[in-house]
């Protein structure tokens, strides 16, 4: 799938479709996590890091650059670009923001804006250790093939939820990133 290809389905997104998240009692901590789309022409790649193993939670998961939205950011935009900057030595001028997925809530609580943004392949990432393990690509065509996408249901609250999982060569992409991944999906393969 090349930006082209991605830009004419992404602008028919369709704001109603979102895969089951998790009903907050109360509103939900903002997050914002940006899903990188390196640009290499004729194809393109999706960065994702595997969290630092040292980490009190979600140890060594796959997961999205990004995190809680600090007072000093003036949106969810910039929440997400200043995340990728902290974690993978992003710099925001070099990500095209495009958009962003419908909010999803996680089970710990936060509230996360999904911003979609493409990314010059001129992009060494530096990683911050404390945060971050290691950063790496995945093919988009991979991730947003629903053949790929792995469904496990559990039971909370007397009520089911699914887990997806999306693996990966030795990895697997699972949980909010594989859901709003599988969010993605539907939205450029409805």
């Amino acid at each position: 799938m090349t930006r082209n290809e991605f830009l004419s389905q992404f602008h028919h997104l369709r704001q109603t479709y979102s895969e089951p998240d998790f009903p907050l009692r109360k509103t939900g901590r903002p997050a914002a996590v940006l899903i990188p789309l390196i640009d290499y022409g004729d194809s393109l790649q999706l960065l994702l890091t595997e969290r630092a193993h040292h980490l009190r939670h979600h140890p060594g998961q796959i997961s999205f650059p990004g995190g809680a939205v600090d007072e000093t950011d003036n949106s969810f935009f910039d929440a997400a670009l200043r995340e990728a900057q902290e974690e993978v030595g992003l710099p925001s001028n070099n990500v095209d923001v495009v958009g962003m997925l419908p909010k999803y809530r996680t089970i710990s609580g936060y509230e996360i804006a999904p911003v979609v943004g493409f990314v010059n392949p001129d992009f060494t990432p530096i990683i911050d250790k404390n945060e971050v393990e290691s950063a790496f690509e995945v093919p988009l065509s991979h991730v947003l093939d629903r053949k790929n996408h792995l469904v496990h249901t559990t039971h909370r609250d007397k009520k089911t939820f699914p887990i997806y999982f999306i693996p990966w060569k030795n990895r697997m992409i699972w949980g909010a990133t594989a859901a709003m991944l599988r969010n993605l999906s539907h939205h450029i393969h409805p």
